[in-house]
């Protein structure tokens, strides 16, 4: 298949979809490039983990892949035009219960990397940023990591502005809800039937469909009777919750040059992040309970799957999951916070693998049909190359070593040493005697 005579059909317009689509137009200006989502790309709120009011943006990987690939995002969220308005380098505050951080300065290093990125003993890091931090948990912190090149992206608005740059390049947006893949008699996938009854057909149908990815794959394969199409074991669809206070201005002025923060636990326990405030004055931070959600999406037929809403009940947030926020916030700020007004919640959902590597590849049991999904909560800071790599990977040119760490076939380890794997079910967190 040339490029003069490619179509490409892309499921799902949030960080995966859309760098897709702007990379595809961009190398093949005169293709048919569509994106299709069950929202529309300016709307007032969207299901997709990277609608969002913020992001973090940062390099500190202890695995070399994917600290070289955030060093080189990181580059055009600070240079290109259409990014640098919604980077803020505000720097990134590690507490660190490993050897993580020499591992991250080690890559760094070795990358050719001359970064302002520091390991500071406990005593000395607390100091800093006015001592905001000194009523965090440091149990058990070995050394905290300080990288003043990270910081975090708007992302809503940064996806919204991308998205309309590739719709004025000549990428097609149709906003509809998925029912299944189409595919002709020999089982190549050709195109996508919409809920309404709609087709739309393409050379090139890929899914990037974050948490609803095994869904659809599972209707998919009832759909066509090819059992291979599901994503088994591979992908697992799971939320988060987060929340936000609204700070006085005097809390404002005091937290607004703060860093990004991360407590990093051991793998039996938990990651924690916060943001700083937004221009508004508001901060957000993430519970430390990442759930699935399992349920029948067919008859039989039990995966972990978003709730079956159109708006995936994101703005409907129980109590216990409230109080998981609570929970985060005292291990950074402590009692001072109990004051705060808490403003907003939201459950975030999106896709896991096993070790958190996505999974950007052709689909091994239909032709025509690629996988391009699973940020594991940390997609977002790659938008601005994840295109560059799936464009790759659909012209058969991805080199080797990211073919091999993509894969879809790809044997993975179990999850033993994944902090960032969701740890427990959604309903057993709402059981009147559960502890978050």
């Amino acid at each position: 298949m040339t490029s003069t005579n490619a179509s490409y059909l892309i499921v799902g317009a949030g960080v995966f979809g859309v760098s897709t689509a702007y990379h595809l137009i961009q190398k093949y200006p005169n293709a048919s490039v569509t994106l299709v989502d069950r929202d529309a790309y300016d709307a007032e709120s969207r299901v997709a983990a990277s609608w969002d009011w913020n992001k973090v943006v940062r390099a500190d990987y202890d695995d070399k892949v994917y600290c070289k690939l955030a060093l080189e995002a990181q580059e055009i969220f600070k240079s290109d035009p259409l990014w640098r308005p919604f980077f803020h380098q505000t720097g990134v505050y590690w507490t660190c219960r490993s050897d993580y951080a020499q591992n991250v300065i080690n890559n760094h290093k070795e990358l050719g990397r001359n970064d302002d990125i520091i390991a500071l003993p406990v005593s000395e890091a607390r100091k800093l940023y006015g001592g905001i931090f000194d009523d965090a948990d440091y149990t058990g912190v070995k050394e905290v990591l300080i990288n003043r090149a990270s910081g975090w992206a708007a992302a809503g608005d940064a996806l919204r502005a991308v998205t309309k740059k590739c719709l004025e390049l000549g990428v097609k947006y149709v906003t509809a809800d998925v029912a299944t893949l189409d595919f002709n008699g020999r089982g190549s996938c050709t195109g996508i039937k919409t809920k309404s009854g709609e087709i739309l057909s393409a050379t090139h149908v890929i899914i990037a469909a974050g948490a609803f990815t095994p869904t659809l794959l599972e209707w998919s394969a009832k759909n066509s009777g090819n059992a291979g199409l599901r994503a088994g074991e591979r992908i697992l669809a799971a939320g988060i919750t987060t929340g936000m206070a609204q700070l006085t201005q005097e809390q404002h002025a005091k937290y607004k040059d703060m860093p990004v923060g991360f407590q990093g636990y051991t793998p039996d326990e938990a990651l924690y992040w916060k943001y700083p405030p937004t221009k508004d004055g508001e901060l957000k931070w993430w519970g430390s309970k990442i759930f699935t959600n399992t349920r029948e999406v067919l008859p039989g037929r039990h995966i972990s799957s978003p709730p079956p809403t159109h708006d995936y009940n994101q703005w409907k947030v129980p109590g216990p999951l409230k109080q998981d926020i609570v929970e985060a916030r005292n291990l950074w700020y402590g009692p001072k916070s109990a004051e705060w007004n808490m403003t907003k919640h939201r459950i975030c959902w999106d896709a896991f693998t096993t070790t958190s590597d996505f999974i950007i590849s052709p689909h091994s049991d239909s032709k025509g049909l690629y996988v391009a999904t699973c940020g594991s909560f940390h997609g977002y800071k790659f938008f601005p190359v994840l295109g560059k790599y799936i464009t790759q990977m659909l012209d058969g040119e991805l080199e080797p070593e990211l073919m091999e760490k993509w894969a879809w076939d790809r044997q993975r380890p179990d999850s033993s040493q994944n902090v960032e794997y969701p740890n427990c079910e959604m309903k057993h967190l709402l059981q009147p005697s559960a502890k978050l």
